[in-house]
């Protein structure tokens, strides 16, 4: 594959540079891998414009990064990227997690034509793009992990996921500020733990906000769904 960054070297430095503050090791099929898909990234998005980050050692910490601090919190099996818009996280996270299958959901079709683009030329098996709305996607079997990155609100982003997820189902909401109205509006039915993200050369505030059924709410929808 072509490579389309000029400053790829400062890319790849910046990129162990930051990584190496988070307490991650790449080695160097996924340092290869991950430049790759900044390259494709920069590439489309003249024509496309898939992000409004146009330089690329930004684009190293706003989404490389970005999506790679959400690393400690995965869980083997099936991850459901919702609104994956060009494969973030779902595509940074799949390259260090290769274990893990994820699909990576979005209803934009050219943001999905990226992404299957992304798949071929990386080899990412593991990865499954569809082109969808949340509201009409229906996987095979219930998922028990959900990821989204400044998808929606919360209380939209649950109800939108409710019929998607298993009794044990956790969803993992990326967000900038804590939220706490919108925390507060999801209720009892839902426990929430608020983990603060530190990302490398991003000033911004970032957290993380967990999300799961109460405990209650989860014995009744495993009961339900043996019923």
């Amino acid at each position: 594959m072509a490579r389309v960054i000029a400053n790829e070297t400062a890319c790849r430095d910046r990129l162990l540079e930051g990584a190496g503050e988070m307490g991650l090791v790449i080695d160097s099929r996924q340092q290869s891998l991950l430049i790759g898909f900044l390259s494709l990234l920069v590439k489309w998005n003249r024509a496309y414009n898939l992000t409004a980050v146009r330089d690329p050692l930004q684009m190293v910490g706003r989404h490389l990064l970005d999506s790679l601090v959400l690393l400690p919190h995965l869980r083997p099996g099936e991850c459901l990227d919702i609104g994956t818009g060009a494969g973030l996280p779902g595509i940074p996270l799949a390259i260090m997690r290769p274990d893990i299958r994820f699909v990576l959901l979005d209803g934009n079709s050219k943001k999905i034509r990226f992404v299957r683009q992304v798949k071929l030329e990386l080899g990412l098996e593991n990865i499954d793009p569809v082109h969808a709305r949340i509201e009409a996607f229906h996987p095979d079997r219930p998922l028990s992990l959900l990821v989204a990155r400044a998808f929606s609100s919360l209380p939209r982003l649950v109800a939108l996921s409710e019929g998607l997820q298993d009794q044990s189902a956790e969803i993992l909401a990326m967000k900038g500020s804590v939220p706490e109205q919108e925390i507060a509006q999801l209720g009892a039915r839902f426990s929430c733990d608020v983990v603060p993200l530190k990302v490398p050369f991003e000033a911004g505030e970032r957290c993380l906000v967990r999300i799961r059924r109460a405990p209650d709410e989860g014995l009744q929808a495993a009961e339900s769904q043996q019923k």
